[in-house]
């Protein structure tokens, strides 16, 4: 196996990470500045109030987002073992 193929897979997994990761991140990010610009108005700084809303969100987006993310693994995962005996010879 060449260097460009490593660096190839390497960069399949990292797009793939990003790609099934961005959802969870993503609403929690929103989420989260949300609530801070909530707690800046109300002057409200309360620490658990900060991390329930966003952990409500990652879940959320687990049950929205779930079968797409799994959908884009099992498609990758298949690919690296079809692939398999290419990448060993």
């Amino acid at each position: 196996m060449s260097g460009d193929v490593v660096v190839q897979i390497g960069q399949q997994a990292l797009m793939v990470v990003l790609l099934v990761a961005a959802p969870m991140l993503g609403l929690g990010l929103m989420v989260g500045l949300a609530v801070s610009v909530f707690q800046t108005t109300t002057s409200i700084q309360e620490q658990t109030l900060a991390f329930i809303p966003k952990i409500i969100a990652v879940f959320v987006a687990i049950l929205i987002f779930g079968p797409w993310m799994l959908r884009i693994m099992v498609e990758y995962v298949s690919g690296m073992f079809i692939n398999l005996p290419m990448y060993i010879g």
